[in-house]
């Protein structure tokens, strides 16, 4: 890769993350596939496949602002350790009840919210932790990036290789090498060189402390806007996947292959956002990438609920997916350059409840919906929906910038 787009490799304690979570992620994907795929043959149910959805993220909702307290209080790094511990565990458990056939929706859904309720926690640790491990915090922007390009590389591999896995052995398998993955990231934290940061006690109770991460982030407009902006994007947009298994078999007349490479070309176009944002040279510009991007994601939701045809869908979906990765990681690099450092934690964990905290809301109603119209009519109405708040944002962005711009000159960015 050029020196530009991977210049956060630099750094010893970044490339053992990226390499750890990089293997783990493919597992992660190929699970969520499974998961999806596992639900809707037991079922049948797209009401189900929404309330799975919502099982496996309302925790972050509820929990992520006391997480985020937690977080900015405690050792992220240890916390990244537990976390990842207790995932690999909880897709063991998965692995063990699917291979003795005796799995159902309702241990499904209980596991969903163990895991949903761990990600509460690894969520806001994992973004935060992201600068203490590079040596020059100039390379934030491109270490954010390369994390988005590792995600969404995994959305390619690992769907690709879920839906040949759920064909020749079952989903069990699936769950299997999904918890033997966690290995490679527990590993690779554990190998980290990093110097303890002196933690300052500074008193001020739980409750206090939270209030002060409220504040500051609907306080400040630019932050506000912001996160209600990704808030839209993940409750309209985002459920389109929970879906997918549904456009597969009813629409598209496929089955856990399709389902795959469905999944693939989102994961596809993805990495092509992802690899935009990691190539740019300055955070110049980025206010209005966000709204091209939502605008896009939007447009490219209302002409894959048109399709009906594979080879278009897949080439609409590599769209949906640039579109919705950029405008997701766009509002991380923002987030993390205008934030307080002793804020770093709360303010992530409020981009944690925007982006994985009311998905499950927009599962659920997805679900609800569809069960009543059809999957395409309710990807159409969410692609609005992203649509409009596109425009609510570009009509903001006047106002916004000489905000950020305040903030960048006092940091000097």
């Amino acid at each position: 890769m050029p020196a530009l787009l991977t210049r956060a490799l630099r750094h010893r304690n970044y490339r053992l993350f990226f390499g750890g979570q990089g293997t783990s992620l493919v597992g992660t994907w190929i699970t969520r596939i499974a998961v999806s795929w596992l639900v809707y043959r037991l079922t049948g149910s797209e009401l189900l496949l929404g309330v799975v959805g919502f099982a496996g993220q309302i925790p972050a909702l509820i929990l992520a602002p006391v997480a985020g307290v937690l977080v900015d209080r405690w050792d992220k790094h240890r916390i990244m350790v537990i976390t990842q511990v207790l995932s690999m565990l909880q897709s063991l458990a998965l692995a063990l009840l699917a291979l003795s056939g005796v799995i159902t929706v309702t241990h499904i859904i209980l596991l969903q919210l163990a895991q949903g309720m761990i990600q509460a926690f690894d969520t806001p640790a994992r973004q935060s932790f992201v600068v203490e491990m590079l040596d020059d915090p100039r390379d934030l922007p491109n270490a954010i990036a390369l994390n988005s390009m590792m995600v969404n590389l995994s959305r390619i591999l690992g769907p690709s290789i879920g839906g040949v896995l759920i064909a020749l052995v079952g989903e069990g398998w699936c769950f299997m090498l999904d918890a033997v993955s966690y290995i490679a990231v527990v590993a690779s934290l554990l190998a980290m060189r990093l110097v303890k940061a002196e933690r300052v006690r500074t008193g001020t109770s739980l409750w206090e402390e939270l209030r002060e991460g409220y504040a500051y982030v609907s306080g400040f407009a630019p932050a506000r806007t912001v996160l209600l902006l990704l808030a839209l994007l993940a409750t309209m947009g985002a459920p389109y996947s929970v879906l997918m298994p549904a456009v597969a078999e009813l629409t598209l007349h496929g089955g856990p292959h399709t389902f795959g490479l469905l999944m693939t070309a989102s994961g596809a176009g993805a990495l092509l956002g992802a690899a935009y944002l990691a190539a740019r040279p300055t955070i110049r510009g980025l206010w209005r990438v966000m709204a091209v991007s939502s605008a896009v994601f939007g447009l490219g939701l209302i002409s894959f609920s048109l399709s009906r045809s594979l080879v278009l869908s897949l080439a609409i979906l590599m769209v949906v997916g640039t579109g919705m990765m950029t405008s997701m990681a766009a509002v991380n690099t923002i987030l993390q350059t205008i934030v307080e450092p002793r804020l770093r934690g709360r303010v992530m964990a409020f981009y944690a409840m925007a982006f994985l905290g009311t998905a499950p809301i927009g599962s659920l109603m997805a679900g609800v919906i569809a069960d009543h119209i059809g999957a395409p009519r309710t990807i159409m109405l969410g692609g609005f929906a992203c649509l409009l708040g596109a425009g609510a944002f570009t009509l903001l962005l006047p106002r916004l910038r000489p905000q950020v711009r305040e903030v960048y000159a006092v940091r000097g960015v």
